[in-house]
C-alpha cells in the first residue's frame, strides 16, 4: 500500500514553471538525460539543495537561539529535546528535498523507476522515525530513571533496567520494519503471521525464564523486601544477600546459600521479618507457691523497673502481670518490645541477665517441674 503522500502530485513544484521555461531556452540545456531534459535535472538539483539549505538554516537557528533559551528554563526536557531532535531533523529535511528533487523528474518512461524510488525514501523516513523515538526514549530513560534507580540498594532493577531499555528499542524497530515493508509495497501479513508463530515457538521455550523474569518485574514493583532483610519463604529463613533477574538469594541462620527462583517468591507469601517495627518478647516467669502476694508484687515492681533501665532498646509500652496459678508454679508474664535497629539478642541477653541477679538477690525464687505428695496414715 503506497503512501498517498508519496502518490499525490507535488503542487508546490507548479511554482518551478518559471524556471523550468527559463532554463529551457538554453540550448545545451535542451539535451535528455534518461528521457528528462537536463534543465530538469538542474531544477531537481536546485531543490536538493534547496532543501539542504533550509534544513541547515534551522540547525544553526536551533544551536544559535532555541539552545540558549532552553538552557535558561528550570526544566531539562527540553534541552534533551532539542540535543536529540536537532540533527535527525536536519537528516530527515535533507532527505526530504532529495525525494522532492528526484519526485520532480519524470520516470514515466522506466516502468517501476518512481514505485523504487517512492518506497526507498519511505523506507529511509520510517527508520530515521524509529532513531528519533530510539534517541529520545533513551535521553529521557537516562536523564530521569537511570539516577532514581542508582540510588537504590536493590540490583534487580540494575539488571531489569537494560532489559527494559532494549526491549522498548526492540519494539520499535519491529513495527518500523514492518510499517517500511508495508510502505514500500510488500505484503506483511505473511511476516505478521511468521512473527506470531515465532514468539509462540519462542515463549514455549522459555516459559521458565519468562515466568522467573515477571516475577522479578514483581519484586521490584512490590518491593516485598530488599537487600539485607530477613524473610521467611518456603521453609528458608534467612538474610537476603542479592536479588538477581532471575532469583534472589538468601543467607540462611546455618549460613547456607539457597537460591529461590523469583516465579515461586510471586506465588508463595513472603513474611519480611526485618520490616517489622520492633521485635515483640514475652518473658513468662513461674515463682514457687511458697511466694506471698507481697512477692508477687515485687516481683512485678523488679520487672518494670528493669524495663525502665532498659528505656534505649526497650519501647514504653511494656505490660507485666500476674496472669496464671499453673500447676507448678505461680505465672509472672513480662511483655516487652525491642525497638527497631537495637541489638535483638544483646537486648534480650541483657534484660535476662538482669531478671535473673535481680530476682536471685530479692529472694525471688523462681520454680521448676516439681510433685509434693502427701502420705495420710489411717
Amino acid at each position: 500500500m503506497e503512501n498517498k503522500i508519496m502518490s499525490e502530485p507535488l503542487e508546490s513544484m507548479h511554482s518551478l514553471e518559471f524556471l523550468g521555461n527559463f532554463l529551457n531556452d538554453i540550448p545545451m540545456l535542451g539535451n535528455e538525460f534518461l528521457k528528462n531534459p537536463l534543465h530538469d535535472w538542474v531544477i531537481a538539483l536546485f531543490i536538493i539543495l534547496g532543501g539542504i539549505i533550509v534544513t541547515r538554516t534551522v540547525y544553526w537557528f536551533i544551536e544559535k537561539y532555541l539552545k540558549g533559551l532552553a538552557e535558561k528554563t528550570k526544566t531539562k526536557l527540553d534541552d534533551i529535546l532539542i540535543e536529540t531532535l536537532k540533527k535527525p531533523l536536519v537528516f530527515a529535511g535533507a532527505l526530504t528535498g532529495v525525494w522532492f528533487g528526484l519526485k520532480y523528474l519524470n520516470f514515466s518512461g522506466y516502468p517501476g523507476v518512481d514505485t523504487w524510488i517512492n518506497g526507498f525514501f519511505s523506507v529511509l523516513i520510517t527508520f530515521v522515525a524509529a532513531s528519533l523515538l530510539c534517541k529520545l526514549f533513551e535521553a529521557v530513560l537516562d536523564q530521569y530513571v537511570a539516577p532514581y534507580f542508582e540510588d537504590t540498594d536493590n540490583d534487580l532493577d540494575d539488571a531489569l533496567l537494560p532489559i527494559f531499555r532494549r526491549g522498548v528499542r526492540t519494539i520499535v524497530w519491529v513495527v518500523a520494519i514492518i510499517m517500511a515493508l508495508d510502505n514500500a509495497g510488500y505484503d506483511i501479513t505473511t511476516v505478521l503471521a511468521g512473527l506470531g508463530v515465532a514468539g509462540m515457538a519462542f515463549a514455549l521455550a522459555a516459559k521458565d525464564s519468562l515466568s522467573n523474569l515477571f516475577g522479578g518485574f514483581t519484586i521490584f514493583t512490590d518491593k516485598p523486601f530488599s537487600l539485607k532483610d530477613r524473610i521467611k519463604i518456603g521453609g528458608f529463613d534467612g538474610s537476603v544477600t542479592e536479588i538477581g533477574l532471575r532469583s534472589p538469594r538468601l543467607k540462611t541462620l546455618d549460613g547456607r546459600i539457597v537460591t529461590i527462583p523469583n516465579s515461586k517468591i510471586s506465588d508463595n507469601s513472603v513474611e519480611n521479618i526485618s520490616s517489622e517495627p520492633s521485635r515483640k518478647v514475652v518473658v513468662n516467669l513461674g515463682l514457687t507457691y511458697d511466694m506471698d502476694d507481697a512477692k508477687i508484687e515485687r516481683a512485678m515492681a523488679v520487672l518494670r523497673e528493669i524495663a525502665e533501665e532498659h528505656k534505649e532498646d526497650v519501647e514504653d509500652d511494656f505490660a507485666v502481670g500476674f496472669n496464671e496459678f499453673g500447676d507448678f508454679a505461680l505465672n509472672v508474664v513480662f511483655v516487652y518490645r525491642i525497638t527497631k535497629g537495637s541489638d535483638i539478642l544483646g537486648t534480650q541477653t541483657s534484660v535476662n541477665m538482669a531478671i535473673l541477679k535481680r530476682f536471685n538477690a530479692e529472694g525471688l525464687e523462681m520454680a521448676f517441674p516439681s510433685q509434693t505428695i502427701y502420705n495420710k496414715s489411717i
